[in-house]
C-alpha cells in the first residue's frame, strides 16, 4: 500500500485550484487513473477498485471476489502491492493528465452550455478571410465571416463584444461560435446600458437591423410614468450613444411599440411624417400615405427606411405620396385608365393595351369607350358570307345594287343588333 503523504494532498489540491476544478472531482479522475495503473499490473484481481483518504492521502487498493455469474461475492480485501507506487507512478501521471485535460474541457462547456443568447467580451488574437477569434479567457470564441458586419475590421489585441448564438462540444473542448450582426445583440447591448431594460420595466418588443448600417426597436414600458424611449436614450442621449459606439457608428431609431397597428406602422417609419396608414388584413399590406416632400425621406436611402419598417411591424409596407393618391382616385373610375399604347406588328397602327390583359383595342373603339358610346358591334364573318351569297343571282353574279341610298340602308340593317326578345328579321 501507499502511505500517507500530505505534503502530496497539499499539492494536489494547489493544482485543483489553478485548474478551476474541485479537489473532491481531481481525487476522483487520480483514483480512476490508479484503478487503471492496477489492472495493468500482473495478477490484478478482476474487481478491483481503489480508495484516496482526503486526509492523509493514503491509497488503498480493495477488490471482492466474483462468481460464475460475474457478480461479485465475499468480504473486500485489501489488495495493495507493496510496491504499487513505485509502478503506477509513471502510469499514473499519463493518465492523470488525460484526465486533467478531460475535466478541464467538461467544465469549460459546463460554463458555457447554457449561454446561447448571452454577450462575451473578448480580445481579437486572429482574423484571416474566414474567421476571427476572440480570446475570452479559459477559452476561445469562433466568429465566422459570415456573422461579421460587413466593412468592420477590428484591430488585434482590441476588445470586443460579441452575442454568443451557438456552443458546440468537441473532443478539443467547447467550441463557441459567436456573432456581430444578430440582433440579439443590440438587445443585450441596451440591457447593459439601460437599467429600467435589466429591471423588467422598458421591454424591447421587436428589433429590425441592417448590419453595419441602421437598426431600429420598438420599445414598451410597463409603467406609465416612465417614456420608454428616453429611458434608452439617456441624458442628451449618453446610453444610447454608448450602443452606437460599441456598433461603430451603426444608426439606431428608437420607435414607441403600439398595440395598435396603424400607429405602429407610422411610428416605425419616424423619422418621417406619415399623415395616413390603411390597413388590409386580409392581404397583410400597410398603405402609408405620406407629404410629397416625405417620400423620399419615408423610404430611406435604397429603400432602407421602408424595409426596416416593415421587418419591424411584420406588415408589407406600401408607401404612396398625396399626389400619388390623387392620381389613383382621379383614374379610379375610367375603365380604360390602366393600360399603355402599342404599336400593332401587323397593321402597324397604335392601338391600346389594357394592363389587366385581354385584346387590344383600336383608337376609335378606345375613343368610344371613353365618350361612353357603344362600340359598333362586329360583322360575323358566317353571316357576312350568307348575304353574300344572297346578294348574287342565279348565274353567281354579285346583284347590282340600284342606288347608293339603298347600299347604305341595307348596311346599316345588315351592322344593326336585333332587340332582344325579338326574333331577327330576314335578311
Amino acid at each position: 500500500m501507499t502511505r500517507g503523504n500530505p505534503e502530496m494532498m497539499e499539492a494536489l489540491q494547489a493544482l485543483a485550484a489553478d485548474k478551476g476544478i474541485s479537489a473532491e472531482t481531481l481525487m476522483g479522475a487520480l483514483a480512476d487513473a490508479l484503478e487503471s495503473a492496477y489492472q495493468k499490473m500482473p495478477n490484478a484481481s478482476e474487481f478491483a477498485w481503489v480508495t484516496i483518504d482526503p486526509d492523509s492521502f493514503d491509497i488503498r487498493v480493495w477488490a471482492r471476489e466474483l462468481d460464475d455469474d460475474g457478480d461479485p461475492v465475499g468480504p473486500e480485501l485489501d489488495v495493495t502491492p507493496d510496491n504499487f507506487g513505485r509502478i503506477a507512478a509513471q502510469t499514473t501521471r499519463q493518465v492523470m493528465t488525460q484526465r486533467l485535460r478531460e475535466v478541464d474541457r467538461e467544465t469549460k462547456y459546463a460554463e458555457y452550455a447554457g449561454r446561447e443568447g448571452d454577450i462575451v467580451n473578448g480580445i481579437i488574437q486572429q482574423s484571416d478571410a474566414r474567421y476571427t477569434l476572440l480570446d475570452l479567457g479559459r477559452v476561445e470564441a469562433l466568429l465566422p465571416q459570415a456573422e461579421q458586419v460587413p466593412h468592420e475590421r477590428p484591430e488585434p489585441n482590441s476588445r470586443l463584444k460579441a452575442y454568443i448564438i451557438e456552443v458546440r462540444k468537441t473532443a478539443k473542448g467547447p467550441q463557441i461560435v459567436v456573432s456581430r450582426t444578430h440582433p440579439g445583440l443590440i438587445k443585450r447591448l441596451f440591457e447593459m446600458e439601460v437599467p429600467e431594460i435589466n429591471d423588467g420595466v422598458v421591454e424591447i418588443k421587436a428589433c429590425a437591423r441592417e448590419p453595419g448600417h441602421r437598426t431600429k426597436i420598438a420599445v414598451w414600458s410597463n409603467d406609465a410614468n416612465i417614456d420608454p424611449v428616453g429611458a434608452c436614450v439617456g441624458a442628451r442621449g449618453a446610453r444610447v450613444r454608448m450602443v452606437v459606439n460599441e456598433l461603430r457608428g451603426e444608426k439606431i431609431d428608437i420607435v414607441p411599440f403600439s398595440e395598435n397597428s396603424e400607429d405602429f406602422v407610422a411610428k416605425a417609419l419616424s423619422p418621417a411624417k406619415v399623415k395616413e396608414v390603411r390597413i388590409d388584413h386580409d392581404t397583410g399590406v400597410a398603405e402609408v400615405i405620406v407629404p410629397d416632400y416625405q417620400l423620399s425621406l419615408a423610404i430611406g436611402k435604397e429603400g432602407q427606411n421602408a424595409r426596416l419598417a416593415a421587418r419591424l411591424t411584420g406588415w408589407r409596407v406600401e408607401i404612396k405620396s398625396e399626389t400619388q393618391l390623387a392620381e389613383e382616385q382621379s383614374y379610379a373610375g375610367e375603365e380604360w385608365a390602366e393600360g399603355e399604347w402599342v404599336v400593332d406588328a401587323e397593321t402597324g397602327e397604335q392601338v391600346w393595351q389594357p394592363a389587366e390583359g385581354g385584346p387590344a383595342v383600336s383608337a376609335e373603339e378606345w375613343e368610344h369607350a371613353v365618350a361612353g358610346d357603344e362600340p359598333d358591334a362586329p360583322v360575323d364573318d358566317a353571316a357576312a358570307d350568307d348575304t353574300t351569297a344572297e346578294s348574287t343571282d342565279e348565274s353567281g353574279a354579285p346583284a347590282a345594287a340600284e342606288s347608293d341610298d339603298e347600299v347604305a340602308e341595307v348596311a346599316e340593317v345588315e351592322a344593326a343588333e336585333p332587340a332582344a326578345g325579338e326574333p331577327e328579321a330576314d335578311a
